[in-house]
């Protein structure tokens, strides 16, 4: 009983951030403390087989391997959205879905604008500001968002899910140097027994598990990132439910693994991603911290409104009757909190921290541009809602229940 209140308290949307935000604290406290030696140490040090060409530090352990996991129940829910999901019906998806684009492409432009004329070299940095992180987008308006409609929260985790979907691919092509083509094909030819494995009647983990595994090695050792492996395996899971079962496997699959996903693979990939060293190093405000800022708190807006606005005014496309463009604001803001996938971008966009302290300036330029966003879309968000049961309220004083809204 206590472990399942347990797990039914980490698969929260506010649990899942509270334990994305205190890892980072964490990190950042002893990054910065007279001990950061011993820090950056223990994620230097190198574990794993060398002949499998998996000997990695502890930081990469927890980008290439405990990301996958994570991207794993994307994959899942991805495929859910698509198959049963918000993302199934064209019409209603058409402005999440391309406001999820602006939201990706306009903080894309404003770093290169201000990156480009000041720092050539960090351009390559670009897709950093266009991740969103949905564990905390998601939290912060559960905490902050309490009697706003529903709608409000579909259009995020459509946005939120598209956005996913979009940062796979540019990690799947953009990071990806080289490729061992037969090595993939492997991963690819494991891709599809896992798929045929996790479509049968009875289901064998232990089958599973070890096929996901060698899936992701496979990917590793060819040269693509190793989360799309997770993507890839999720995509293969049922989102209708078979064989008589009264729950998709996909959504079943997500459910269980969701704890393991927010209450430890996330936590530990933000402890060692989010621990940048500010003590004693004066390149920390540089134009690519800059870049990152304004995209994530500037350009999301700007880029999830606007193009909002122009899909609605210029096509058959439009929101649901419960929400209007005003009501997107503190949205926009909330996609601002890159935090996670920004984090994993950074490192692969500058692996080399030497070369002028870009990952430092980078990670720097995420939490700041991450924490103005959240704060400034849960203001919004609670001034919204404070309105909203105003005006719910009817003359005897009693709320007016008759629209869903976020509890």
């Amino acid at each position: 009983m206590v472990q399942g209140r347990l797990s039914s308290w980490i698969s929260r949307d506010v649990s899942g951030g509270i334990l994305l935000v205190i890892a980072a604290v964490i990190a950042l406290v002893w990054a910065n403390s007279p001990s950061r030696a011993a820090y950056h140490s223990l994620l230097e040090t190198e574990v794993g087989p060398s002949s499998l060409h998996l000997r990695l530090t502890l930081g990469e352990w927890a980008a290439d391997g405990l990301l996958a996991l994570f991207f794993f129940i994307v994959g899942m829910e991805l495929k859910h959205e698509f198959v049963t999901g918000s993302l199934r019906n064209p019409r209603r998806a058409g402005v999440p879905v391309a406001a999820a684009v602006g939201g990706m492409v306009v903080p894309a432009l404003c770093y290169a604008a201000i990156v480009g004329p000041l720092d050539g070299d960090a351009v390559g940095g670009w897709a950093i500001p266009s991740a969103t992180d949905i564990a905390f987008a998601l939290a912060v308006l559960a905490i902050c968002g309490r009697g706003l409609p529903i709608a409000l929260r579909v259009f995020l985790m459509t946005l939120a899910v598209v956005d996913d979907l979009l940062g796979i691919a540019v990690i799947a092509t953009v990071y990806t140097e080289h490729i061992d083509l037969p090595l993939l094909l492997e991963a690819l030819g494991c891709v599809v027994v896992f798929g045929l494995l996790v479509r049968a009647r009875r289901l064998y983990w232990w089958l599973l598990v070890p096929i996901a595994v060698l899936t992701w090695g496979l990917v590793h050792a060819s040269g693509v990132h190793s989360t799309v492996a997770g993507v890839l395996l999720g995509f293969t899971v049922p989102a209708v439910a078979r064989h008589g079962e009264a729950l998709p496997r996909a959504i079943v699959g997500a459910h269980a693994l969701t704890p393991w996903s927010s209450g430890v693979a996330l936590p530990l990939f933000a402890f060692a991603a989010a621990g940048v060293t500010v003590v004693g190093v004066g390149h920390i405000v540089q134009p690519v911290s800059v870049g990152v800022v304004v995209g994530l708190v500037v350009g999301k807006v700007a880029g999830v409104l606007g193009t909002t606005w122009l899909v609605t005014r210029f096509t058959p496309l439009r929101l649901p009757d419960a929400i209007g463009l005003r009501d997107l604001l503190p949205i926009g803001f909330l996609c601002g909190i890159g935090f996670t996938v920004a984090l994993l971008i950074a490192e692969l966009s500058f692996p080399d921290e030497s070369v002028g302290g870009h990952t430092a300036a980078a990670k720097v330029g995420i939490l700041v541009g991450s924490l103005l966003a959240a704060v400034l879309g849960g203001a919004l968000l609670r001034w919204d809602a404070g309105r909203a049961r105003s005006a719910d309220m009817n003359r005897d004083g009693v709320p007016d229940t008759d629209t869903r809204a976020i509890e």
